[in-house]
């Protein structure tokens, strides 16, 4: 009886440690494994091969990495692209274009001032030569009215032609013919005049010609020069090219500057020239007229020319 029951305990004390063992396992299977617990685990798990590089360290640091030496010097570009920063960093050539269009623009400039002074003074004389000499009757009366003008007055000069020829004709019954010399000899004069007034014209209208060419000029060496740079530094990137097709472009601003205030001055100068000349036109015929009314009032009188006594002499 004791036998039995002692045994029934021992069975019951087995069973328990069983179940008390399965549950203990049981706990540690559901249990989350430890950052530490799955490295180890992967790095048992996983197999090492040469290429798997080893992981860094969090405190070490990056190893700098190393840049290939350039094989060439990399291009300077210029980085003043003011008008005169690319007049300093522009070719020769193209500086030398520059400086020749600046020259001429002074030089129109310079023309412009003086003569226009010159031509519109003329003008306003030549308007008041005029005038006085509208209001006389005879030769006479004019050539006192060219006592008060100017010592290079063009209108004292062309009285003073009509009076040698009236000398130089003393006793010729022709006066058709007189006059006919008397004119060629103003018209002479009229042209004189122009010219005189005329001078330096040419050289606005040369300057306001070939300007824009020689601008030009310049503008395709600089194109050339920078496509050359191109080729030189085998690379197609604008910024390396621009700053030199700028220059390039600035000789052409600087052709335009030089040429359009000449080709407008010189257009202003041929129209003032060409209304001058007419003006001094208008004083020669009525010098003219004058001579022609003399000359017509002694043949009707039956007297002998005036330019015979010498009265009309301008002293």
């Amino acid at each position: 009886m004791k036998t039995a029951r002692n045994k029934m305990k021992e069975a019951t004390s087995l069973l328990m440690s069983l179940m008390l063992v399965a549950g203990l396992s049981g706990n540690a299977m559901a249990a989350p494994a430890t950052p530490a617990a799955q490295a180890v685990t992967s790095a048992a798990t996983q197999p090492a091969t040469a290429d798997t590089p080893a992981p860094a360290s969090a405190d070490a640091t990056p190893a700098p990495v190393m840049q290939p030496a350039p094989t060439e010097a990399a291009p300077v570009i210029p980085t003043d692209l003011s008008v005169l920063g690319m007049y300093h960093h522009a070719d020769v050539v193209v500086k030398t274009v520059m400086i020749g269009l600046l020259l001429a623009s002074v030089v129109t400039w310079a023309l412009l001032f003086s003569k226009g002074a010159e031509v519109f003074s003329g003008k306003r004389r030549m308007r008041r030569e005029f005038d006085a000499l509208s209001s006389v009757r005879t030769l006479d009366e004019a050539a006192e009215q060219a006592e008060s003008f100017a010592a290079s007055s063009i209108s004292a000069q062309m009285i003073r032609d009509a009076q040698n020829e009236l000398e130089l004709s003393a006793g010729s019954a022709d006066n058709n013919g007189i006059k006919e010399r008397t004119g060629f000899r103003l018209e002479r004069r009229v042209g004189a005049a122009g010219r005189y007034m005329g001078r330096g014209n040419g050289i606005l209208a040369t300057i306001g010609a070939i300007s824009p060419f020689v601008g030009l000029f310049g503008t395709v060496w600089g194109i050339m020069n920078s496509f050359i740079g191109i080729a030189q530094t085998q690379t197609t990137n604008l910024a390396v090219v621009a700053p030199g097709i700028a220059e390039a472009l600035l000789a052409t601003a600087v052709g335009l500057i030089a040429a359009i205030p000449a080709v407008v001055i010189y257009n202003i100068f041929a129209r003032t020239i060409t209304s001058y000349r007419h003006q001094v036109g208008d004083v020669a015929a009525q010098i003219i007229l004058l001579q022609g009314r003399d000359l017509d009032l002694a043949a009707s009188e039956g007297d002998a020319p005036r330019g015979q006594t010498g009265q009309l002499r301008v002293g």
